[in-house]
């Protein structure tokens, strides 16, 4: 395409192109961009030696509406809301209360207490089955001993922590 030709088409589509586009997006200086870029793209797809543009106009405006409708997602992407700063002294703390964590530490502690009550191989089935995730299987394979041998001692295990930490 010859810079004339080039001239030509821009010349008689720019308006009409540029207004389609304000006409959609509601922002006539984001328009003039798009109406620029569809130019471009114009340009660079018949510089490439790609398939020949047969219908100039046609062409424009679907690379004008594509431009577009990716502008409108970016820009929806980018939105956000403003928000009174009264409305968010509303939104509740996730964070819990001074009083739920001293409960929390204290709960802790207790089951702390009662697991290290249990007898040694108890209480390791105990910390790898329920406190690292280990199965019955890995947790058997890690210790030496069987599957069963594992169901037993975390059965013994289950029953003393519980019984520790019953409200009293």
């Amino acid at each position: 395409m010859t810079v004339k030709s080039l001239k030509g088409l821009f010349l008689a589509h720019r308006r009409e192109l540029q207004a389609y586009l304000t006409n959609k997006l509601k922002d006539a200086e984001a328009a003039a961009d798009l109406t620029q870029e569809a130019f471009l793209r114009y340009v660079e797809q018949d510089s490439a030696g790609g398939a020949t543009v047969l219908h100039s106009r046609s062409y424009l405006y679907r690379t004008a509406h594509n431009l577009a409708v990716d502008h409108v997602r970016q820009q929806a992407r980018r939105r956000t809301d403003a928000t009174a700063v009264d409305d968010m002294a509303d939104i509740a703390d996730d964070r819990p209360t001074q009083e739920d964590e001293a409960d929390a530490r204290q709960r802790l502690d207790r089951l702390r207490s009662a697991v290290a009550e249990l007898p040694e191989r108890t209480r390791q089935v105990f910390v790898l089955n329920r406190i690292e995730g280990l199965s019955y299987a890995q947790t058997a394979e890690r210790l030496g001993v069987s599957e069963s041998s594992v169901q037993k001692h975390l059965a013994k295990a289950l029953l003393h922590v519980t019984q520790r930490l019953r409200p009293q």
